[in-house]
């Protein structure tokens, strides 16, 4: 008897599990399949709902009450580049908008449905949001459209997609390429007025930035989210901004511009040590380094849009054209110096030959004239006059008032011709005249970068 029983309350056991574990199976199949979409039918099909009108503000429950709120987060993904010349720069970023649709709202089963995904964003009410400050963009569709939008029950949206685009960026060049540039990422509404749509920046973390952030010419200092609402003739509309803030890399230009310039500068002086009969070989170095510079100057102004105003790098490449050049009259004055000195020379040397010819001519009388047996001699008187101490008194002041030599005309004695001493002094004034410069150059820019970073 106790053994039927058994047996039977086992039997009922088994047909009970049997029966409820695949119906319990196929009430979850249907939670997570079929009443998901049940849910997207009864919320967005024929007649229920209307992506043309906005959803209700946050300061009423009836539509039209307050403006739409949408708040906004931006991923920064790369930057691929950074034109000088067409101030512009070109960005990669997922951009995300979350807003509240009271129309979307669904039941989500005890948490079974934690959100609705779409890809068709004509489904559903979107923002009129533009970039204002866009030259060119375009979406990603590869190997899907980069798009989604999640609607969550009770009633938020997001809204998410991967997008590039090419952003124009005002520069001021005036520093370059010790300046600082900021770029911004402007959004506005383009039809909806602020008594309908508002943008925020969405609380905590609305700009995230990729780690590892590589730019070949520049550094992202860092970035500052603000607010630009404009107005206009049809009403004010509201606008977010994020300034990005790029410093410029100088070691790529100190070692492609700095350091070039410097090293033709010095060339050029290689001049002022070459004898100054070499009248091929200084003038082959000097419009060599001429032609260089000014080749040099010309390819760094290509690469830069043509401004009104001087910047820093204007600035050193004229210094140093101006001191090559200097270097190239430096020689021509000297060829003209020596040209100079040798015409004196040969004057120096006929008026010797005619003195000489003279002092022949003379001698050759004298002698006739000691042949003479009548001729007298003049004696010198034994007995100075008064006149004559007063010359001899005279005579030995001007040697005690003679001024005592300078140390640079008495080393500029030692090169005796004209020609020669600009060449000294040539070696000794350029380099530093140069070197002054660069001190002044340097402590005038690095200053103002600072000044300009505080």
């Amino acid at each position: 008897m106790v053994n039927e029983l058994v047996l039977t309350i086992f039997i009922a056991v088994f047909l009970h599990a049997a029966c409820y574990y695949p119906c319990s199976g196929s009430n979850a199949k249907i939670n997570f399949r079929e009443k998901e979409k049940e849910v997207l039918d009864q919320i967005l099909g024929p007649g229920r709902y209307d992506a043309r009108i906005r959803p209700s503000g946050v300061n009423g429950t009836v539509e039209g009450d307050g403006p739409t709120v949408v708040r906004i987060n931006i991923f920064l993904r790369s930057i691929s580049k950074i034109d000088d010349y067409k101030m512009e720069y070109s960005v990669q970023l997922t951009f995300r908008e979350q807003w509240m649709d009271e129309r979307l709202k669904f039941n989500d089963f005890h948490g079974k449905l934690k959100y609705l995904t779409l890809t068709e964003a004509n489904r559903v009410w979107m923002p009129d949001l533009f970039f204002s400050n866009e030259k060119e963009g375009h979406t990603h569709n590869i190997i899907m459209p980069n798009v989604y939008i999640r609607i969550f029950p009770y009633g938020s949206v997001l809204y998410s997609i991967r997008i590039s685009l090419t952003l124009s960026c005002p520069m001021n060049l005036k520093l370059y390429p010790l300046d600082r540039q900021i770029c911004s990422l402007r959004m506005a509404s383009y039809g909806w007025t602020t008594d309908d749509l508002v943008f925020l920046w969405k609380d905590g973390d609305p700009v995230q930035v990729v780690k590892n952030l590589h730019l070949p010419r520049f550094t992202l200092e860092k970035f500052l989210t603000d607010y630009c609402n404009s107005k206009t003739n049809t009403g004010e509309y509201s606008c977010l901004k994020v300034d990005l803030l790029f410093k410029r890399e100088f070691s790529y230009y100190l070692i492609q511009i700095y350091i070039p310039c410097c090293m033709l500068v010095i060339v050029s002086w290689v001049s002022f040590w070459l004898d100054q009969g070499a009248v091929p070989a200084r003038v082959s170095l000097g419009v060599t380094t001429l032609l260089t510079m000014a080749t040099q100057t010309s390819g760094i102004n290509a690469s830069l849009p043509p401004v009104s105003y001087t910047k820093a790098i204007d600035v050193w490449t004229g210094v140093c054209l101006t001191f090559v050049f200097g270097a190239l009259l430096e020689f021509a004055l000297v060829n003209y110096a020596s040209r100079s000195d040798m015409h004196r020379e040969n004057m120096k040397k006929q008026r010797r030959q005619v003195e000489l010819e003279h002092a022949q001519s003379l001698d050759g009388a004298s002698d006739m004239i000691d042949t003479d047996s009548n001729a007298t001699f003049a004696m010198k008187p034994l007995v100075r006059g008064p006149g004559d101490s007063m010359r001899l008194e005279k005579a030995h002041c001007e040697v005690h008032m003679q001024p005592r030599p300078n140390c640079c005309r008495s080393w500029l004695s030692k090169f005796p011709t004209r020609s020669k001493r600009i060449d000294v002094i040539s070696r000794i004034t350029f380099p530093l005249v140069f070197a002054l410069f660069n001190v002044i150059y340097w402590s005038t820019y690095l200053f103002r970068e600072e000044a300009e970073e505080s």
